[in-house]
């Protein structure tokens, strides 16, 4: 991994000082990866399938409706995120749980919609991701969220998280098409998958920006599956707790997380400073 310098100006955040004799610090606009990461991921991908349900049955917009709307107001927290001049986590984790639902729809409506089959989805939205990471490496010789700190970068970086969530949706339903297994069978499938590509890292070697792409992809399938277990009628195989309880369950669990690392600052390394001139 390349570690360039940022671009960005100095900006402290709560906490910080500003570095003496004029030494430029380089900020990232992503969190560290912890376990409160991963465990957040997991649950804004859950809320991510029930809320894209709940809305499309609830709201009376229809599909298409529903994924305008959405597609708005992620459009107007992106603009917020990209404003921001170091991570913030409230408007970071907002984004990512309008992005899990805008995902979710881009593929419902590929599927429901336009009759796209779920192999031909899947195999679009792996190209598609696999694109944007050629072109982001090719661009920045890395492909790290340890130094989201310019805008190319960002812009990349939400556009793999997007295509993660869309590739993630597709892949889930075709493997719980296929498969036939049930929600909690899929979602402990995922997870072993997952804690294969953490053994293949940590015991075996595997690259850790790869390693952390592969689980990210992951946990998509995993979340939407843990958010159909709880929210499905018992008749299906769910625990019917509907999607109301649900998403407002899996929400107030992420907010008190958010309030957590808003209080905490755990999931924030302090810059390096730049060498001076």
């Amino acid at each position: 991994m390349t570690y360039e310098a940022s671009e960005m100006s100095v900006i402290p955040a709560a906490g910080s000082t500003v570095p003496r004799h004029g030494r430029r610090l380089r900020w990232n606009k992503v969190p560290e990866v912890t376990v409160y990461f991963w465990i957040i991921k997991v649950l804004c991908t859950t809320v991510g399938e029930t809320a894209a349900d709940l809305l499309n049955e609830k709201a009376g917009l229809g599909l298409t409706g529903v994924s305008l709307l959405m597609s708005a107001l992620l459009a107007v927290v992106l603009v917020v995120q990209f404003r921001t001049r170091a991570y913030s986590a409230g408007v970071y984790w907002l984004a990512v749980a309008l992005i899990t639902v805008v995902g979710t729809l881009i593929s419902d409506n590929l599927t429901d919609n336009m009759g796209v089959p779920l192999e031909t989805s899947t195999t679009v939205f792996a190209v598609v991701l696999a694109v944007v990471f050629v072109l982001w490496y090719r661009r920045e010789r890395t492909l790290s969220i340890h130094h989201i700190d310019t805008a190319g970068r960002e812009s990349f970086y939400w556009l793999a998280v997007l295509f993660t969530f869309a590739l993630g949706t597709a892949a889930g339903d075709l493997v719980s098409e296929r498969l036939a297994l049930g929600y909690w069978l899929s979602a402990a499938l995922f997870a072993l998958t997952i804690a294969a590509v953490a053994v293949a890292h940590f015991a075996l070697g595997l690259n850790a920006v790869w390693s952390f792409w592969i689980a990210y992809v992951l946990t998509r399938p995993l979340g939407a599956s843990i958010g159909d277990y709880l929210s499905q009628p018992s008749g299906d195989g769910g625990l019917g707790l509907g999607t109301v309880v649900t998403s407002a369950l899996f929400l107030m669990v992420i907010l008190g997380l958010v309030v957590y690392l808003v209080a905490t600052r755990s999931d924030v390394l302090d810059p390096e400073p730049e060498p001076e001139l």
